[in-house]
C-alpha cells in the first residue's frame, strides 16, 4: 500500500479507536461507583430554609463546590457568605452540578423544581448526574422522578430526613433513602456530613419510611402534650415531671427536643406546623390507598389542622400544646417556675 494511503488508513483507524475509547470512558464515568469527594464532585442545592441551610452548610465546610438556588435569595445569603455560588434557576444549578439536592416545601414544589421542562433540574442535568430529593413528599412522585431521571441516563434518590433543625445543625439527621443502593453507597460521603443514611429499598421506599416516621411522631407529640397538661392539672411541677420521665419508658426524642421549648413558650419552627399537616395528609392518603385505619394519625392531623385554623401554621410542631390548652381552657405558661406541691 502506498505510504499516504497507509497513513490515512492508520489515521482513520486511530480516530475510530479513539472515539470508541472516549465513549467507553464516558459510559464508565456514568456507571462507576467511585465515592464522591470535593475533588471530583460538584454539588447543587435547592432549598435553603430552616433545614436546608444547615445541611448545605456542612457540605461547604467540607470543601465541596456548591451552587445554590432559592426563591427568596435573602435566605441563601448565609451560604453565599460561606462561598456558595448563586444560580437563577434549578436548570442552571443542574448544569453546573454532578449531584443536585433538593429540600423544598410541598410535592408541587418538588415537581416544579425537578420536572419542569425548561427550568427544572432534569432539563439541565447531564447523563450520569444524580438527583437527591430530601423533601418529605409522595412515594408515587418519587417513582415518577426516578423513571424520568432514568430516561435521561441519570439517577434519582428519595432521601427525606428526620431530626428537626437541631439535627440539621449538628449533622445528626436520620436519612431514609430509596432508589439504587449502589448510587446511595456512592453518595455516602455526602450523606455522612448530614447524618446517618438508612437504605430503605427501591424508589419511593425512602418516602414511605419517612411517612411512617411522621405517623410515629404525630402520636408521640399528642402523648407528650397531653401528659404535660395532665401533670399541670394534677398540681405537679411540669419541668420536674419531664425530667423524671425522660429516663424512663416515656422518654423520647420528641420529649428531648421539645419538652423544654414548650415550657419556655418557644414555638420557633424546627419543623413547621404547615409542613407537618402536609405530611400527615399524605400519610392519610396512602392509608386510604392501602385500606389502613390509623385513628391516632387522624386525630393528630385534626389537632394540627386546628392550629392552622388559628393562624399558627408557621409555628413549630411543638405548638401542639396550644391546641390542648384551648381544649381544656388552661395554660402552661410559666409553669416551670411553680414549686412542687407538698
Amino acid at each position: 500500500m502506498p505510504l499516504p494511503l497507509l497513513l490515512r488508513s492508520r489515521s482513520s483507524h486511530f480516530f475510530s479507536t479513539s472515539v470508541v475509547t472516549l465513549c467507553r470512558r464516558s459510559m464508565a464515568t456514568v456507571t462507576n461507583t467511585e465515592l464522591v469527594s470535593p475533588s471530583n464532585t460538584r454539588v447543587g442545592w435547592i432549598g435553603t430554609g430552616v433545614m436546608g441551610r444547615s445541611m448545605c452548610g456542612h457540605l461547604l465546610k467540607a470543601g465541596y463546590t456548591v451552587t445554590i438556588f432559592n426563591r427568596t435569595v435573602s435566605k441563601a445569603q448565609p451560604l453565599l457568605d460561606m462561598g456558595a455560588r448563586l444560580a437563577d434557576s434549578p436548570h442552571v444549578v443542574a448544569s453546573q452540578s454532578d449531584v443536585v439536592f433538593t429540600i423544598v416545601g410541598y410535592p408541587s414544589d418538588v415537581r416544579h423544581v425537578l420536572l419542569h421542562p425548561t427550568t427544572g433540574v432534569l432539563s439541565g442535568l447531564r447523563p450520569g448526574g444524580i438527583i437527591v430529593d430530601m423533601t418529605t413528599s409522595e412515594p408515587s412522585l418519587a417513582c415518577e422522578i426516578f423513571d424520568a431521571a432514568s430516561s435521561k441516563q441519570c439517577s434519582a434518590i428519595d432521601a427525606p430526613v428526620s431530626g428537626g433543625d437541631r439535627g440539621a445543625k449538628s449533622g445528626t439527621l436520620a436519612i431514609f433513602a430509596g432508589g439504587d443502593e449502589s448510587v446511595i453507597q456512592k453518595l455516602n460521603p455526602l450523606f455522612a456530613l448530614m447524618g446517618k443514611v438508612n437504605y430503605m429499598g427501591s424508589s419511593g421506599k425512602g418516602q414511605f419510611a419517612k411517612l411512617a416516621n411522621q405517623i410515629t411522631i404525630a402520636s408521640t407529640m399528642v402523648g407528650l402534650v397531653e401528659g404535660m397538661v395532665y401533670a399541670q392539672k394534677a398540681g405537679l411541677n411540669v419541668e420536674l415531671f419531664l425530667n423524671a420521665i425522660s429516663t424512663g419508658a416515656a422518654g423520647s426524642k420528641s420529649l428531648d427536643l421539645y419538652g423544654s421549648r414548650i415550657l419556655q413558650r418557644d414555638f420557633e419552627p424546627g419543623f413547621y406546623v404547615n409542613h407537618f399537616v402536609k405530611d400527615l395528609g399524605i400519610c392519610l392518603k396512602e392509608c386510604q390507598n392501602m385500606g389502613l385505619a390509623l385513628p391516632g394519625l387522624a386525630l393528630a392531623q385534626q389537632l394540627y389542622l386546628s392550629l392552622k385554623a388559628y393562624g399558627e401554621g408557621n409555628l413549630g410542631t411543638q405548638a401542639l400544646i396550644l391546641a390542648l390548652e384551648r381544649l381544656n381552657n388552661i395554660s402552661l405558661e410559666n409553669v416551670a417556675a411553680v414549686a412542687p406541691s407538698a
